[in-house]
């Protein structure tokens, strides 16, 4: 089995953890290949007994790779979705940060962890992801998400104006700080934060949210994820923020910009004994209530 290991903030309390997940999957007798930023900050800390290989880009992995672990908090397995995008390499993430809605699994599992895959006790959960159509090229070639697309102002105190289509009908004008369009995956991120809905992983929609919209009566909706959702935009500024997940480009007002969803999905790792309402419970306190 080959997989590979990214981490984008290494940090040397980590070590201990990284040098356990190295010596098991060196035991399983796994080939492993590391992300080249990653293997030159580990390598003067920890102990191989054979030299992996390295990886820079996407194209630089191998194609028979058979999993990638992500190695760090939310933000690093967003990042790994890069990586892999269309190859149908799954994803696996090992929390070393704080929340784990998609790192899910906490140092103390990993043990356990690798043995499910040795075993084959797991399943791979399907997630889709949204494509940003752009009349400039955007984002690096890499024009789609796994969390969410948002439009955000920029250099001004002011709210911005964002005309908001549904396969090119008018559905609402936001005067905001800016506008969410979140995957169910997304949903549990920065739409959550924004008053926006959980939404199960499996449900084929949308969910669009405003970000501290002026007017009381504005709330999410959930859209169906066959849609084309198209933007205009108007501010005292000539130019807004345009992200997807943790990227982020300086765009003009004129830009024509659209999301829908991407033409093929990214599969995440889940051990047998994990799944959705688990995560949701120990992420967000569910249940914790004494009458339960």
């Amino acid at each position: 089995m080959i997989v590979a290991l990214y981490n984008r903030t290494f940090e040397e309390h980590d070590v201990p953890v990284l040098q356990n997940i190295i010596s098991k999957l060196e035991h399983q007798s796994m080939q492993m290949v590391f992300y080249k930023d990653f293997f030159e900050k580990l390598s003067p800390h920890v102990i191989f007994k054979n030299s992996p290989k390295i990886f820079t880009s996407r194209k630089d992995l191998p194609k028979q790779t058979d999993m990638l672990f992500s190695l760090g908090g939310d933000g690093t397995m967003l990042d790994a979705v890069c990586f892999v995008g269309g190859s149908n390499i799954p994803l696996i993430g090992v929390n070393l940060g704080r929340l784990g809605f998609l790192a899910a699994i906490p140092e103390e599992e990993v043990d356990g962890a690798i043995l499910s895959l040795v075993r084959g006790s797991y399943t791979l959960e399907k997630r889709t992801l949204i494509h940003l159509d752009s009349s400039i090229p955007l984002f690096d070639g890499s024009p789609f998400a796994l969390n969410e697309f948002t439009l955000h102002r920029k250099d001004s105190s002011s709210m911005i104006k964002i005309h908001t289509y549904l396969n090119g009908e008018f559905l609402n004008t936001y005067y905001a700080d800016g506008l969410i369009v979140a995957t169910p995956t997304g949903s549990t991120g920065y739409s959550l934060s924004c008053g926006g809905p959980v939404v199960f992983p499996q449900t084929s929609s949308f969910v669009i949210t405003p970000v501290s919209p002026h007017n009381l009566n504005t709330r999410s909706i959930v859209v169906p994820d066959d849609n084309v959702i198209s933007f205009e935009v108007e501010g005292r500024s000539e130019q807004c923020l345009c992200t997807l997940d943790a990227r982020t480009e300086t765009v003009y007002n004129t830009i024509q910009l659209a999301v829908k969803k991407e033409s093929f999905t990214v599969s995440l790792v889940r051990p047998d004994e994990h799944n959705f309402l688990n995560t949701i419970r120990q992420k967000l306190y569910w249940g914790i209530d004494r009458r339960n």
